[in-house]
């Protein structure tokens, strides 16, 4: 089928596009009205699979290679040829679409590209997969690539589209997990893990100490999730952002130290209700111990006014309180059952005379619990 192209929309590579597809033409330049072989689809088709090899940094060879492993020649009953030949077409498609990407409202307006809401949704989700984000972060990627087996190209766009998120809502107010829903048409379950990963860059968590490095993204996830949730300024207040603490809260914090004054008390209730629920080792050593691992839980509330302390509270919550429970070889189940008796034991001391102190409290270990719970 042939067409009348007006030459001016012809770019230098001898390509123009319509409706999302690459239209390739004759070399017939000389003549006054050049004559193309055009193939025109009314939506830009992506094929998921495809789309997820070049979104983590193959090449179109290696997802050949990939997909004939996969046995496609036999499922489709075609030619090795012709899937390289489909699979080039649509990482010419991807390549000009990327931009796009990385602004899915713009995505979301163009004309160019004809292409289904679920199809944008793919697009969008798969492009935006996990300090300061800097430039010199960029340079030790190599090092991350070779310990998580992830293409360095697929490394370097994670990092990129986190910190082309975070340069577009740290600045914002209200809920960051909102924000980046609205500006990247995201769901609501990928911009929680952006909203985390700002969050944890804004307030400069340490995540990268020697204890850590068995962690994963899943469970810092949780817990940061937690502490966006209880520790910032709530809704109804002036400074509602889930990018910064509520600090009147870290400073009230101070106050349950009134605990130790009625730790003998504490411990006796604590261990009343345990007793029947504990083994005998398991007990003996809660016993023992309880003066050491009440006083961990809250030498770390007292000080998470500080910014180094808050900073490195998850390093404190692994070596103050999670590493010597695993020293006395209890379950995680003893582990949770404690805490549980240990939040609500205090509260019945009626010790915390002032509200705000006991909602301090109350919300200082929603948060250890969660901690807890996630990383043991």
């Amino acid at each position: 089928m042939s067409y009348q192209i007006d030459p001016e929309s012809i770019n230098n590579n001898n390509k123009i596009i319509d409706c999302g597809r690459i239209i390739f033409h004759r070399n017939t330049m000389n003549s006054p009205s050049p004559e193309v072989d055009v193939f025109i689809s009314n939506y830009t088709i992506v094929d998921p699979d495809v789309y997820h090899l070049w979104v983590n940094g193959y090449s179109a060879s290696e997802a050949v290679s990939i997909l004939k492993q996969y046995g496609i020649l036999e499922e489709m009953g075609t030619t090795l040829d012709l899937v390289a030949s489909d699979i080039l077409d649509h990482y010419r498609t991807y390549s000009l679409l990327e931009k796009l990407i990385h602004y899915p409202t713009k995505l979301d307006q163009q004309l160019a590209f004809q292409i289904e809401p679920q199809t944008k949704h793919i697009l969008v989700e798969k492009e935006f997969l996990g300090k300061k984000l800097s430039s010199k972060h960029r340079k030790d990627l190599d090092e991350v690539s070779e310990k998580t087996s992830i293409a360095i190209k697929s490394c370097r766009r994670q990092f990129d589209n986190v910190k082309r998120v975070f340069k577009a809502v740290e600045e914002l107010q209200g809920s960051v997990i909102q924000n980046i829903s609205s500006i990247f048409l995201l769901s609501e379950d990928l911009a929680k893990k952006y909203g985390v990963i700002v969050f944890i860059a804004c307030m400069r968590f340490e995540t990268s100490k020697r204890k850590l490095q068995t962690l994963t993204f899943p469970d810092f996830y949780e817990s940061t999730l937690c502490i966006m949730n209880k520790w910032t300024y709530p809704k109804n207040s002036p400074e509602f952002g889930d990018t910064d603490l509520d600090r009147e809260f870290l400073l009230d914090l101070r106050e349950v130290r009134i605990l130790l004054d009625k730790e003998k008390d504490h411990k006796h209730v604590v261990c009343q209700k345990l007793k029947p629920e504990f083994l005998e080792k398991t007990y003996n050593s809660m016993e023992v111990n309880f003066r050491s691992l009440s006083r961990a839980i809250i030498g770390i509330a007292y000080n998470l006014h500080h910014n180094r302390d808050l900073r490195g509270f998850f390093l404190e919550v692994v070596e103050r309180i999670i590493d010597p429970w695993k020293l006395l070889a209890w379950s995680k189940t003893d582990v949770m059952n404690f805490l549980k008796v240990y939040i609500n034991s205090a509260i019945e001391l009626d010790i915390f005379q002032d509200a705000e102190v006991k909602k301090a409290w109350e919300r200082y270990m929603d948060v250890i619990t969660t901690s807890v719970k996630q990383l043991y």
